[in-house]
């Protein structure tokens, strides 16, 4: 699906994709993000064509001129969940408004899991 505006030289229309390409950068810039958490179709994708879908973990929905977007997100450990899905809401939706003029309805912020830091191995500085 896609949205379209109508101007006096025509029609434009902006599909899913770049809607979502526009809350994938979005969403990484926001600090506490560790990643998107890709669902069932990034991994059919990745292990049947060997890419990553550029929208990997966002789904966009439109409807009667209305535009919902899901952002399934992994955040960084001792971040403060509460903040960050606000930040990633606010920062989609001021992306998405400025690169394609479309206001975003909703963002729904799904956090699937959080990056725990892998345990460096202490250093003995003794002397």
């Amino acid at each position: 699906m896609s949205t379209s505006k109508e101007h006096a030289e025509g029609t434009v229309k902006i599909s899913d994709e770049v809607i979502a390409v526009c809350a994938v950068n979005a969403t990484l810039k926001t600090e506490g993000v560790a990643g998107l958490a890709g669902g069932i179709s990034n991994t059919l994708s990745k292990s049947l064509l060997g890419k990553e879908l550029l929208s990997k973990g966002v789904r966009v929905s439109q409807s009667d001129g209305v535009v919902q977007i899901d952002v399934f997100i992994n955040v960084k450990y001792h971040a403060r969940i509460p903040a960050v899905a606000w930040d990633i809401q606010e920062n989609v939706r001021n992306e998405v408004r400025s690169m394609t003029d479309i206001d975003v309805t909703a963002v729904n912020i799904h956090v699937q899991g959080v990056e725990i830091p892998s345990e460096e191995p202490e250093t003995n500085d003794e002397k």
